[in-house]
């Protein structure tokens, strides 16, 4: 088993996992196979409780698992499908050394961090290396070196390191700040420095050092780091902003990280040719357009972009698809009302209701909505904006005007959106969810059906309200089409609105299967809806 480990220092939000997700698609192209893990060191046992406010969109896989949203950047960058097994959390490392505790498997000893839980992390990462028979994994470690809930984690690491041979089987990548000062214009290395030192004083040496700054490094810079931080002067990574994340990749394989690390773990099986064409052409797609657009993601969770960033991510791969910058322009559901929607809306070119819970800003999300159909504006609703749309056509359309979710009003007389009634048994919360990948039926000779070019998809689910059965008649009658249903038929997947240029929304989540190779095809259909719409009113 070879192991990457990914660390950061200084402070968080570096890039830890572009840094390893871009490693890890560089050793993809030249044939290894290649996956990753994500340690969180909270004490959640996963993501899926959350507020997007505090961590962040909440990633989901194809089991069903609710992860931390570097999962997603691993799944976009190296094309990989990856399970719950893949994101280690404290709570999961702790839950299950206490449930081995109780059963007597430690047989009297006294339970402590090091070995029981130093010893599960390992356990954890070796297993999973084992069962997806990877080349190299890659893992990163959250948070920032010196964090007390990461010390576990990284005694782990360092005894794994140990253990596999820290000379071949292991390397460490640490990823630091070097700040400019304003007034003098100075990169700066002493942050760097301070970070390596309290790396070391744990045990472990770094052999890459990745220093992002907005700058490239000086090359003065990279060799002080490289004499204060004692790894060569190849090995010192500038990581400047980018103006796009897809960038990373071909930043640093123009330094050589790739080669130096098959070179240092003595990697085999690799391809004659390094294949990286489809990846630079998506790129070039990404950085030059000949056009663009702007659509409205009306959203409760706007002030952190982080929240929304399987979206973003989809757009990038829909523009690039279409030759088209996407300009996502973020508005709160809580500021729109009739009276504002004009302002807010009136300018843009398409609008997308994503998903969310509770009903704060549902109201402004449904007069977004009724602003769009009426408009003429081509509009998508993931998941609660699929539930959105309902509401509203049940509402404005269907003329049912207390027409609700029994999220938002268990008392609704027309409660069109609800459990369904094999779900009102469970006592448990998340035991009425709807989780990961799930076959969606598809009708011929719909507007769905045009967009995937097949009748049937497996798409990835996090909901639980669905349509309700005793409105699908009525609501189909009053133009609100479903044109994508669960396989059993029982469940409403895709709505698709009659008469409307592009009014597509869809129960489950299209952008955690978008890849840059490959658009998820509402995100798609909604772009060439946004260019048309934009090109009548040229």
């Amino acid at each position: 088993m070879k192991f990457i480990f990914v660390t950061g220092g200084v402070l968080s939000g570096l890039g830890k996992g572009i840094t390893a997700s871009s490693i890890g698609r560089l050793l993809k192209a030249r044939g290894l196979n290649v996956s990753a893990i994500k340690i969180d060191p909270y004490l959640n046992l996963d993501a899926g409780t959350m507020n997007p406010f505090e961590h962040g969109e909440v990633y989901v896989l194809d089991d069903g698992a609710e992860v931390d949203l570097d999962l997603g950047n691993y799944e976009r960058f190296m094309d990989a499908k990856l399970s719950r097994e893949h994101n280690i959390t404290t709570g999961k490392v702790y839950a299950s050394v206490i449930e081995k505790e109780r059963r007597g498997d430690y047989l009297g000893k006294t339970v402590q961090i090091i070995p029981h839980i130093t010893n599960e992390i390992k356990e954890i990462i070796t297993r999973v290396t084992r069962s997806t028979d990877a080349d190299v994994m890659i893992i990163e470690l959250g948070g920032t070196v010196g964090d007390i809930e990461s010390m576990p984690f990284l005694e782990a690491v360092r005894q794994l390191g140990m253990e596999v041979g820290r000379e071949e089987n292991c390397t460490f990548v640490h990823t630091t700040l070097v700040p400019i000062l304003g007034s003098v214009g100075e990169q700066k290395t002493k942050p760097t420095q301070h970070s390596v030192k309290e790396l070391m004083s744990i045990g472990i040496k770094p052999d890459i050092i990745v220093g992002r700054s907005s700058a490239p490094l000086e090359e003065g810079i990279r060799k002080k780091i490289s004499l204060f931080c004692d790894v060569p002067p190849e090995a010192v990574i500038s990581a400047p902003d980018a103006k796009s994340i897809y960038q990373v990749p071909i930043t640093l394989e123009a330094q050589g990280v790739a080669e130096y690390i098959i070179k240092r773990m003595r990697l085999t099986h690799l391809a004659k040719k390094m294949d990286m064409a489809d990846w630079n052409q998506f790129l070039s797609r990404v950085l030059n357009h000949s056009r663009d657009v702007t659509i409205a993601l009306v959203g409760k969770y706007t002030h952190l972009a982080d929240s929304y960033l399987s979206h973003l991510e989809a757009f990038t791969h829909a523009g690039a698809k279409e030759d088209c910058k996407v300009n996502v322009r973020f508005i709160d559901s809580d500021e729109i009302t009739p009276q504002t929607a004009p302002a807010l809306l009136g300018d843009v070119d398409g609008v997308i209701i994503p998903g969310g819970f509770g009903i704060r800003g549902v109201e402004g999300k449904i007069t977004a909505t009724t602003f769009a159909r009426e408009k003429g504006i081509p509009y998508s609703g993931v998941c609660l904006g699929f539930q959105v749309a309902t509401i509203e056509i049940a509402r404005n359309v269907l003329g049912l005007k207390d027409a609700n979710s029994t999220e938002f009003d268990p008392r609704t007389p027309h409660p069109v959106i609800d459990i369904m009634p094999e779900q009102k048994g469970s006592c448990k919360m998340g035991g009425t969810m709807r989780l990961g990948s799930q076959k969606v039926m598809i009708a011929e000779g719909t507007r769905a059906h045009q967009l995937y070019g097949a009748t049937e998809a497996m798409e990835r689910h996090r909901h639980r309200y669905e349509v309700n059965p005793k409105y699908i008649e009525s609501l189909e009658g009053a133009g609100w089409k479903f044109s994508g249903r669960s396989e059993d038929l029982h469940r409403m997947e895709i709505g698709e609105l009659e008469g409307h240029p592009y009014f597509v929304a869809s129960q489950f989540h299209p952008e955690f299967k978008s890849r840059p190779s490959s658009p998820t095809p509402i995100h798609l259909g909604l772009v060439r809806a946004a260019i048309a719409y934009k090109d009548g009113k040229a």
